[in-house]
């Protein structure tokens, strides 16, 4: 299927997540998530309170790339002993191959052949504190670059929270400089309202730029999950909105839904059997879509918790690696050992 950006829903708007979690769990399931979540919120902000996080930059080097200028990357990393995978350089040099200079900030403590590693497709190398997630290093990271090459035309955000690629960037870049100015994204969730999620997403134009930088600069590390989601990733769909910036998708949730197909609905489980269900209860589409995305659609990850995890108990999830180009599963199968 041809790319194709489109813009944000409008209805939906005020959909909670409340509403997604019972969508995807039986409801003693999702009464004892709402206790999980409630739980965590009243200790982590009691925490934060007391012994506020303090993220911050402890490293820094440049990288061995020449800088080309217009368009900025800034990639997260994180892994259990600081290695850095081959996916996880090719994921980068993929970034770098569609014109991008490319920042490399890890959230733990690199052994110093993959640091060295880290350095030759990047402009520049960063190391911080494991604290804030992603929005905390993307944070740091925009601090140091920006005031290194000023505002760029492009700021892409991106991280290793996804397996692959597994199909051609190209033609989504493409598609994303085609949209003009604004801030795009790959896949719209109307878990929360609608929003772009955050794994990779891209400001175009000097105004999108300025606004996700804000945004960024503003960010308070946090130790809840759940307030980073909210902060962080919705917050930032939020803002750009309200700032009048276009916000599209390039698999949007309701083009995505157009293509599901009939396995996939059935193995939603009845309650999907219905199609007004799946507005009323939205789904997250790299967990509950992932087959109609990566078959259907051109969609070139794979999110590495619905591998490693499949905490929605999705069926065929077991069968993905026959998805996954044969130069790709090697480098995919190396990364998620390296996980745990």
């Amino acid at each position: 299927m041809t790319p194709l950006l489109t813009d944000l829903a409008t209805e939906g708007a005020g959909t909670t997540r409340l509403l997604h979690g019972l969508a995807t769990r039986a409801p003693s399931r999702f009464l004892g998530r709402v206790a999980e979540v409630g739980w965590e919120l009243a200790t982590t902000g009691l925490l934060d309170a007391l012994r506020p996080l303090r993220g911050g930059i402890t490293r820094e080097a440049p990288g061995r790339a020449a800088p080309r200028g217009g368009s900025l990357g800034l990639y997260l990393h994180w892994s259990p002993d600081g290695r850095v995978s081959e996916m996880v350089l090719r994921q980068v040099e993929g970034w770098r191959a569609q014109g991008f200079d490319m920042v490399f900030v890890t959230n733990t403590r690199m052994p110093e052949a993959d640091w060295d590693r880290a350095g030759e497709s990047t402009v520049l190398r960063l190391a911080r504190e494991n604290v804030g997630r992603d929005f905390g290093a993307w944070r740091d990271a925009a601090a140091r670059a920006l005031a290194h090459v000023g505002t760029p035309d492009e700021l892409l955000l991106a991280n290793d929270s996804v397996l692959g690629p597994i199909r051609p960037l190209a033609p989504l870049v493409a598609a994303w400089r085609a949209g003009g100015e604004g801030l795009f994204g790959m896949t719209e969730s109307l878990g929360g309202g609608a929003h772009l999620q955050s794994y990779a997403l891209l400001a175009r134009g000097g105004r999108a730029v300025e606004v996700v930088a804000r945004h960024l600069a503003e960010y308070r590390d946090r130790r809840s999950k759940w307030r980073v989601v909210r902060q962080g990733e919705l917050g930032l769909t939020a803002r750009a909105r309200a700032e009048g910036l276009r916000c599209a998708a390039l698999f949007g949730y309701a083009r995505t839904l157009s293509a599901m197909d009939p396995a996939t609905r059935a193995g939603l489980g009845p309650r999907f059997a219905d199609p007004a269900a799946l507005a009323r209860f939205p789904l997250n589409p790299t967990h509950h879509l992932w087959r109609v995305l990566v078959e259907r659609m051109g969609f070139p990850y794979l999110k590495t918790e619905l591998v490693r995890r499949n905490p929605g108990g999705l069926p065929g999830v077991e069968d993905w690696r026959a998805l996954v180009p044969p130069d790709m599963l090697p480098l995919v199968e190396d990364h998620m050992a390296a996980l745990g």
